[in-house]
């Protein structure tokens, strides 16, 4: 039973890779249908197969609508007024063209941290395509360094909700695994950032319009100056950092409270929108009209992205309740492995299948953490980092992140599977080499 629910999530894949590059249907079409066929072929009772694909669009979108809006005017803003040309100037000043995917790969890593995935990528891409069309090189050379960043430091470091949970089902240090993982982290980083994108820039071209377009610099008359450009790409991630920070300082309860309230992803760009409607738009002589039209008009190009990125929750749902993870739990349990390469396979091989890397992480320290309740000598702090590797590894057709990647990078599914897919990859088989070298030391 096991291995026939692998070859049908196998084939439910394959639909969903030639509806769109073959028969050229929408991804939500094939996404859905693809859904259908494995609710289907894997016995899931007809009265129950809506409700769970229903459930799993409504479990993603729940998180990311509000991200993706507010996001996307913020970018918006950035791109009309010229503040995303402004900080690019900068960094092309302080980095020069020759070393600008090092200064995007330091970008996401550090703003990565205490940000989500989507925040992340929602905030700095903006900043890689104006890079991108002031120093007219391919998008990839810093979209991909930025990606790398914020992807790694998502999977490995505290306070990721991954990682966090993990923690608690291991029993791990908290500051050990902060430590540990920053310090693997940027091996990877590297190689799937800079290093990565210099070699597969030359080699690939996005073949579509990202889905946000950067005003060019003669269009835009008056540009705000680099500071208040800079505040603006930093507040939300200032507001988010702020429940992180608070409790060092033994605030009142009601304080801590409304600090948790604004460092909320949804609240934080909110913010940020208004402070940019404020600094980028009537500062620079912008009306509340100009402002609406502008609105509108970047939120009418993220519906298809939203019905993707629906679809992909609820064909992760299917999958989840069809038993797939469960079968991938059994099969893990009677493989006689070490417990830190049985949290990395487990780990990728839920990735794999579910499309999320939260669940992956979080659903591997479940199966694992049982298996290696009685065993002695676990180092419990590189168990959490090589779980969260696995959860990085071939991000595909399932995966929000890589429907998000491929419309804000402008790439074919194909391309996007030689550049997302692939440094999702090296990131996570870097990271777990990274961890058995470690594990030799401490």
């Amino acid at each position: 039973m096991n291995a026939y629910l692998l070859v049908i999530t196998a084939l439910s894949i394959v639909i969903v890779i030639l509806g769109v590059s073959w028969w050229k249907w929408h991804a939500y079409i094939s996404l859905t249908v693809a859904s259908l066929f494995l609710a289907v072929m894997s016995g899931m009772p007809m009265d129950k197969i809506v409700a769970a694909y229903e459930s799993g669009v409504g479990s993603v979108l729940g998180h990311l609508i509000g991200i993706l809006a507010l996001g996307t005017i913020l970018g918006k803003m950035m791109s009309d007024s010229g503040a995303g040309l402004q900080v690019a100037r900068f960094f092309i000043r302080l980095f020069g063209p020759k070393f600008m995917p090092w200064g995007m790969l330091f970008s996401g890593f550090i703003i990565g941290i205490p940000v989500f995935f989507e925040v992340g990528l929602v905030v700095l891409l903006p900043l890689a395509i104006a890079i991108s069309k002031s120093t007219k090189q391919n998008l990839l050379l810093v979209g991909l360094p930025v990606l790398a960043g914020i992807s790694i430091v998502h999977g490995l470091v505290p306070p990721h909700p991954g990682a966090m949970t993990a923690i608690q089902i291991y029993g791990a240090d908290l500051g050990k695994v902060l430590m540990y993982s920053l310090l693997i982290a940027i091996p990877p980083a590297i190689v799937a950032g800079p290093l990565f994108a210099q070699w597969v820039s030359k080699r690939v071209v996005p073949s579509e319009e990202p889905a946000i377009q950067i005003a060019e610099a003669e269009e835009v008359k008056k540009l705000p100056g680099t500071g208040i450009s800079f505040f603006i790409i930093l507040l939300p991630v200032l507001l988010i950092l702020l429940p992180v920070v608070a409790p060092i300082f033994h605030l009142p309860e009601v304080v801590n409270r409304f600090i948790s309230f604004i460092g909320g992803s949804v609240i934080a760009l909110l913010i940020t929108c208004f402070v940019a409607f404020i600094f980028l738009g009537y500062r620079l002589g912008s009306n509340k009209h100009r402002l609406q039209k502008l609105v509108e008009e970047c939120l009418l190009p993220i519906g298809s992205v939203v019905l993707i990125i629906g679809a992909g929750g609820g064909y992760k749902q299917i999958l989840v309740d069809s038993g797939v993870g469960s079968a991938i739990a059994q099969i893990s349990e009677n493989l006689s492995l070490s417990p830190i390469l049985l949290a990395f396979l487990v780990s990728g091989l839920i990735r794999i299948a579910t499309g999320s890397a939260t669940v992956a992480l979080t659903t591997a320290a479940g199966i694992v953490s049982p298996i290696i309740a009685n065993m002695s000598g676990v180092n419990l702090e590189l168990l959490v980092i090589a779980t969260g590797a696995g959860s990085l590894m071939f991000s595909h057709v399932n995966d929000a992140g890589f429907w998000m990647v491929k419309e804000y990078l402008g790439l074919s599914v194909k391309e996007t599977f030689k550049t997302w897919t692939v440094l999702e990859t090296l990131l996570s088989f870097i990271a777990f080499a990274g961890v058995l070298v470690l594990d030799a030391f401490i």
